[in-house]
C-alpha cells in the first residue's frame, strides 16, 4: 500500500520530499533501547505510507544508525530521499570530541557514510553543526566538490544562523537549513527562516514534537528511561517541566476540540507555517507515524490559528532547550 502524501520541494533546483520525513535518530541513541525488527517495520511502513524523507547522520549510534537504514536501503533505495549529516565527531564509545568542518573530514565523512548506508550516492548532505574554527566557505567549498563528484545531490547546513547562510549560499547553492522549529522553539523565526526565504532555502523542522513533550504523553521524567538523555534537558527538569506542562495542557484542549491530538495539532501548525517548511518528526512506533502522517490532512482556520498563537503568549516557555554547551553550538 503506498498511500499518497503531500510532496513539497525543498530549495529551487528540483529536491522533493513527503510533506512530513521520518527522524531516524532515536530508533539508535538517545531515547532509550530499541528493537531493531520494530524499527525495520517502522521504516518499511514509511515507505509504503508515503513518507520518503528519511533523516539519519553519522554521529547516530556512532554509525549504526546508518547501517540500520541500509538494510532499508538495499530494497528499497529508490523509494527513499536520503538525508544524513557530518561534522559532530564522537569516539567509537560514543563520547562527544568536537565538531569539524574541515574539507578533509567532509570528505572522509561522505565516504564513510556511503560505506554505511551501502549506497552510491546521499540525497540530502548536511553539516550537522558549524565549526567556528573553520570557515564556513571551506566547509562548504568541501561540500561542492562532493556534489561534482557525483557522490551528493544536495546541501544542506543543520543549526546555521542567516549571516552563516548567506554566506554559504556564495559558494554553492543551499537546497535545506535543518534546525529545531515547534510550538516551543520559535527562535528561528527572527533570524535563519527569514535568511531561508530570501535565499529559496528549505526549512527542515527537527524535534517539531518538543521531544515528544508537545504529544503529551509524557507525564513525568520518571516514565523515561535511565539513559534517555531527556533527563538532562532543561526543560524536562523540575523547576521547568511543570511549567511546560501548562502549554501542552492547553495545547491538548485546543486539539480536543479541533478532533485531533496534541501531536496533530503541533504538526498541522508547523505545516501551516509556509510550504517551504517540512517536519521529521521521529518515532519507533507504526501507530505513532499513521498519527503523525494524519496531520499532513489537518486545515487549520485562521480562528484556531489565533487560539493557538494565544496560547504560546500566555504560556512560555520556561528552560533552555539544551545545556549550555550545546546551546553554545545552535544558531551558529
Amino acid at each position: 500500500m503506498n498511500h499518497s502524501l503531500a510532496r513539497r520541494a525543498l530549495g529551487r533546483d528540483g529536491l522533493v520530499v513527503s510533506a512530513l520525513g521520518l527522524g531516524c535518530m532515536g530508533m539508535s541513541d538517545f531515547y532509550g533501547a530499541s528493537d531493531e525488527a520494530d524499527n525495520l517495520a517502522v521504516l518499511h511502513h514509511a515507505l509504503d505510507a508515503g513518507v520518503n524523507f528519511l533523516d539519519t547522520a553519522d554521529m547516530y549510534g556512532v554509525g549504526r544508525n546508518e547501517e540500520l537504514l541500509a538494510k532499508v536501503l538495499r530494497v528499497r533505495r529508490n523509494d527513499v530521499v536520503l538525508a544524513t549529516k557530518f561534522g559532530n565527531v564522537r569516539a567509537p564509545d560514543g563520547a562527544f570530541l568536537g565538531i569539524d568542518g574541515s574539507p578533509g573530514y567532509v570528505a572522509a565523512s561522505c565516504d564513510a557514510s556511503l560505506r554505511r548506508l551501502g549506497v552510491d550516492h546521499i540525497d540530502l548532505y548536511y553539516q550537522h553543526r558549524v565549526d567556528p574554527k573553520v570557515p564556513i566557505e571551506e566547509t562548504v567549498g568541501a561540500m561542492a566538490r562532493l556534489v561534482e563528484a557525483g557522490k551528493v545531490r544536495f546541501l544542506g547546513l543543520s543549526e546555521a544562523n542567516g549571516n552563516t547562510l548567506r554566506r554559504a549560499s556564495g559558494v554553492h547553492r543551499i537546497a535545506a537549513l535543518q534546525s529545531e522549529y515547534s510550538l516551543w522553539t520559535r527562535d528561528v523565526e527572527n533570524d535563519a527562516l527569514v535568511a531561508c526565504r530570501e535565499l529559496g532555502i528549505g526549512f527542515v523542522a527537527y524535534s517539531p514534537l518538543g521531544r515528544g513533550f508537545l504529544t503529551g504523553a509524557i507525564a513525568s521524567t520518571d516514565a523515561l528511561d535511565a539513559d534517555d538523555y531527556r533527563r538532562n534537558n532543561p526543560r524536562f527538569q523540575a523547576g521547568h517541566f511543570d511549567v511546560n506542562r501548562l502549554l501542552v495542557d492547553a495545547l491538548t484542549a485546543l486539539a480536543r476540540q479541533r478532533g485531533c491530538t496534541p501531536a496533530q495539532l503541533a504538526l498541522a501548525w508547523l505545516l501551516h507555517q509556509g510550504e517551504d517548511i517540512v517536519p521529521i518528526p521521529g518515532t519507533r512506533r507504526i501507530a505513532r507515524l499513521d498519527e503523525n502522517a494524519a496531520a499532513t490532512r489537518i486545515v487549520l482556520s485562521r480562528a484556531e490559528l489565533q487560539a493557538i498563537a494565544g496560547v504560546l503568549a500566555s504560556h512560555p516557555v520556561s528552560g533552555t532547550r539544551y545545556a549550555a554547551a550545546n546551546m553554545a553550538t545552535v544558531n551558529a
